[in-house]
């Protein structure tokens, strides 16, 4: 994607990614390929990054983040063999917006992750933005089989859709001889491709964003090269028409014995609490036009304000949908006080669609594979908790009667959450007792709210605390807001509720 942040700086980009893509650099961990050349991958495994620890202040320690330099949206995500692909929004040469390339690494069980030599850079039909990838099977495409194809947008004088291929399970890729496979010349915002395989169509959908138009444009192809035209769709809500919309994804995910298709869209400005956002529609698609459902939109996956840009997995293991999200907004993302990276990717959640209170709610908790990394649950004496490099805690708190929560630390730091049942809402509150928050005007929010779609009597509420976040969902998913907050340590006393129980998080690192 192309974030308004790099519309605001009113630089020359297209002159300043040239000059720093040299490809006689071996520090830069990547190499500039022509047309018919592989880009990206070459025997330095350390990505040409100095050696790190990473334990630096604020460093999240069970969240994703690069050796250095700036990350941003989650790109072509897929499942091969046992390992989950994550590409990225990267910049090789530093640590603000810029460059546009897909950094990449891999992971065997969703938390430890490997980081692996940048895997595309720009290239003579521009920057490569966000997109999608899938396994080509049945050689579709003619690159063989299992393939490995990236769809992405080339953001050049224009922004095209562009076609790249693997062969060596993922580590580089080579370009489309014949891109872009869809080319533009007249809209100022198309791009972020995720493709999809519609059994009953046997086409290939691309859903594509129209940024500032408020529209996701669907595609269909026989096979992954050539593209026609389907459907646009749009929205009569005006309050889903703030900002541009970005990054979409469509799902088809089981629903009350059937099935609904979930139209994810990520949106900027205009998130619930300001800034960027991603918001979901529910309907049906029957391979050529997506119909939303008569619901009170927006609806939004995440309430936080530090949930943007998320995706799924494609190839994903039978039967689940895996997410992940850029973990920041475009309202301070160039400011926040990380060095020498910039910004993480959140948890990853595995997403279900249920009916809540006669109504579908996409549900996003935290994926299973948490387990593999926390130690065994223990009780919080007076809800101080031992010291670890994460955490995560639940409790029970009343929907009978309003509840106010405070995560704090040794440094007298600290967050304050409530729970009002009455209105529906559990409010965190983001100000200056929390850290560090002088670095822009817009960090510090006074009431980041979410609805708690009640259903009993109480709710558990689990809460995973990094040394820069603060990810709070309920057991089912219903729940779900993510937070950056910027502690000298991370907050390991919990008050104001009975019974909390925590288990410890090991560093993935």
């Amino acid at each position: 994607m192309k974030s308004i942040y790099s519309l605001l700086l009113g630089i020359g980009v297209s002159g300043l990614l040239l000059a720093g893509c040299d490809k006689d650099n071996k520090n830069d961990g990547f190499v500039v390929g022509s047309d018919q050349e592989q880009t990206g991958g070459n025997d330095n495994q350390d990505n040409g990054v100095a050696s790190s620890a990473r334990n630096e202040l604020y460093r999240p320690q069970v969240h994703f983040t690069p050796k250095k330099n700036w990350i941003n949206d989650p790109n072509g995500m897929v499942y091969v063999d046992g390992i989950y692909h994550l590409y990225y929004q990267y910049n090789p040469q530093g640590n603000g917006w810029g460059n546009m390339s897909w950094g990449h690494a891999t992971s065997t069980d969703l938390m430890h992750w490997d980081e692996k030599p940048v895997a595309m850079v720009r290239n003579q039909w521009g920057d490569i933005f966000s997109g999608s990838a899938i396994v080509d099977k049945e050689n579709v495409a003619g690159f063989g089989k299992n393939a490995i194809l990236a769809f992405y947008t080339a953001s050049g004088e224009h922004q095209q859709q562009c076609l790249a291929y693997s062969t060596d399970g993922g580590l580089t890729f080579t370009q489309y001889e014949n891109n872009p496979v869809i080319a533009n010349t007249s809209l100022p915002d198309f791009r972020d491709p995720k493709v999809i395989w519609h059994e009953e169509s046997g086409k290939w959908i691309m859903c594509l964003a129209l940024g500032w138009s408020t529209q996701i444009e669907f595609w269909g192809s026989a096979d992954l090269k050539h593209w026609e035209i389907l459907s646009t769709f749009t929205t009569d809500a005006a309050r889903c028409n703030i900002g541009q919309w970005e990054c979409p994804d469509l799902i088809r995910m089981p629903y009350n014995g059937g099935e609904k298709w979930v139209l994810i869209v990520s949106n900027n400005p205009g998130g619930p609490v300001g800034g960027s956002g991603t918001e979901y529609f529910v309907g049906d698609f029957d391979g050529k036009e997506f119909k939303a459902m008569n619901l009170d939109y927006p609806l939004w996956l995440d309430y936080g304000a530090d949930n943007y840009a998320g995706v799924t997995w494609s190839n994903a293991p039978a039967g689940r949908t895996l997410f992940i999200g850029w973990m920041n907004n475009w309202n301070y993302s160039g400011d926040v006080p990380c060095s020498p990276w910039r910004s993480a990717m959140t948890l990853p959640r595995e997403l279900t669609l249920k009916d809540v209170n006669g109504s579908p709610l996409l549900c996003a908790p935290i994926v299973k594979e948490l387990d593999g990394i926390a130690g065994a649950w223990r009780a919080a004496v007076a809800g101080e908790m031992e010291k670890a490099a994460a955490y995560e805690a639940k409790f029970a708190v009343s929907l009978d009667s309003n509840t106010s929560i405070r995560l704090a630390n040794s440094f007298g730091e600290y967050m304050d959450i409530e729970v009002r049942p009455s209105a529906d809402m559990l409010t965190v509150k983001r100000g200056s007792s929390t850290g560090k928050t002088d670095f822009h005007s817009l960090f510090s929010i006074p009431g980041i709210q979410a609805p708690l779609h009640k259903d009993g009597g109480e709710m558990i509420l689990h809460l995973v605390l990094d040394a820069s976040s603060v990810e709070i969902f309920s057991e089912d998913g219903r729940v779900s807001v993510t937070n950056l907050v910027f502690p000298q340590e991370p907050y390991n006393r919990i008050l104001g509720v009975e019974g909390v129980e925590y288990r410890p998080l090991s560093s993935i690192w």
